[in-house]
């Protein structure tokens, strides 16, 4: 494996965290029209039929992504699906190195993916205590722009594209710390409308 292939290979699986339908949409595009030649393992990503999926998927994502409290619904049901996704980029980036090493890859492509499914997560939680409903969607195009941009840059500047991406991972870790107290708040905030509703549900003797 060359570095240029390893510098996409940590893109993609730290962009999968943030949208995994819009990551593999941008790699078929790219490999359609033959704006980057993939890794032999994710060749699969040009066809077709996974293009059309991930546009499909990707079109869900983008309505679901701007509606407040959807939006976190949403990205508890893909912690299942992009950190596993993250760590499966990455393994088949290195299918012909020894089993040992492929595991590695995996544990740190997962990781990746993780950490800024985390960031992703918490900053949303974080919008949904605020009254207005443009963060959601601001949050949503920049999360989308991010991904798109980080895997253009490895295609094209893998040096730099490794510098944005150190960027990003640093930028994750200070909003992991900064909104946690914001994510205390949402939950503090879902038990007391849960207490409510079951309050007016109970019948009174």
């Amino acid at each position: 494996m060359d570095w240029s292939s390893l510098g996409l290979a940590a893109a993609a699986s730290s962009t999968s965290g943030l949208n995994l339908y819009a990551t593999v949409l941008t790699l078929s595009l790219m490999q359609r029209f033959g704006w980057l030649q993939l890794p032999a393992e994710w060749r699969i990503l040009g066809e077709t039929w996974v293009m059309i999926l991930a546009g499909i998927l990707f079109a869900i994502e983008f309505v679901a992504d701007k509606i407040p409290y959807v939006d976190s619904a949403w990205d508890a049901v893909h912690t299942f699906i992009r950190v596993p996704a993250g760590a499966i980029l990455m393994a088949s980036a290195f299918a012909n190195v020894d089993p040992s090493t492929r595991l590695a890859a995996g544990l740190l492509g997962g990781s990746l993916a993780l950490t800024t499914h985390s960031a992703k997560a918490t900053a949303r939680l974080a919008a949904n205590t605020s009254p207005e409903p443009f963060s959601n969607s601001l949050l949503s195009v920049l999360e989308d722009t991010a991904t798109i941009f980080l895997l253009g840059l490895a295609a094209s500047h893998p040096l730099l594209a490794g510098l944005a991406l150190a960027f990003v991972l640093g930028l994750c870790a200070v909003l992991l710390y900064t909104c946690f107290k914001f994510t205390r708040m949402f939950f503090a905030k879902l038990r007391r409308w849960v207490r409510a509703n079951a309050a007016e549900s109970t019948p009174a003797d």
